[in-house]
């Protein structure tokens, strides 16, 4: 039986996340995928110059939902699935989930996976985080839900943007349980260290 994993992009700076996750998604047999898009989410595929386009996007997931659309499938805790994704997540969504507003599909669905206690990946997306930002991520995490912002790792020896964007890819693959190779993994210092003498030589 196929995984069903639910995903919402938002309106916040980092799009292409997002759609990465979908490809990453999109390439596994053994998973469905159900996607949920903001309004300013669609506005940023233009704005961050992601080249995709709505309808390109829409077409990596198995199904996909209106944002205003409160009574479909995945606003109800008897829609069974393996673990909703917000990526990237906004601050004002953080905080929609965190008071129990769901006043749109994704902070609905997200609710949902909260109550009936499935896993729940948010990937943050703001700089300098705010007293209310961090509040609002610590009363998530304390219930259980997964702060994974995007921030880089540089031992692997990252050589393009796609690099970085892939290592959180991994990440959040690693977290929903699906094997994956989207990114080198820490080896241990010896093998880093010989990388990087390599890097240096070629350089």
């Amino acid at each position: 039986m196929k995984k069903k994993i639910v995903v919402g992009i938002t309106g916040a700076s980092g799009t292409i996340y997002g759609l990465r996750l979908l490809e990453a998604l999109a390439a596994d047999p053994d998973v469905e995928t159900h996607l949920v898009m903001s309004p300013w989410a669609k506005e940023n595929l233009a704005v961050e110059a992601t080249g995709y386009t709505e309808k390109e996007v829409k077409a990596l997931a198995d199904v996909v939902y209106d944002d205003r659309d409160l009574g479909a499938s995945i606003a109800s805790g008897s829609f069974q699935h393996d673990g909703m994704v917000i990526v990237p997540a906004s601050m004002k969504t953080v905080a929609a989930i965190a008071t129990g507003l769901a006043d749109n599909l994704i902070a609905r669905a997200a609710d949902v996976t909260l109550k009936e206690r499935r896993p729940l990946l948010l990937v943050p997306r703001e700089s300098p985080f705010n007293q209310i930002h961090l509040e609002n991520m610590l009363k998530l995490s304390r219930m259980g839900v997964e702060i994974i912002p995007p921030i880089p790792a540089f031992y692997n020896q990252p050589q393009t943007i796609d690099d970085l964007i892939d290592h959180n890819t991994m990440k959040l693959l690693d977290h929903l349980h699906l094997k994956n190779d989207y990114s080198k993994r820490w080896q241990g210092l010896a093998a880093a260290k010989q990388a990087a003498r390599r890097e240096v030589s070629h350089g």
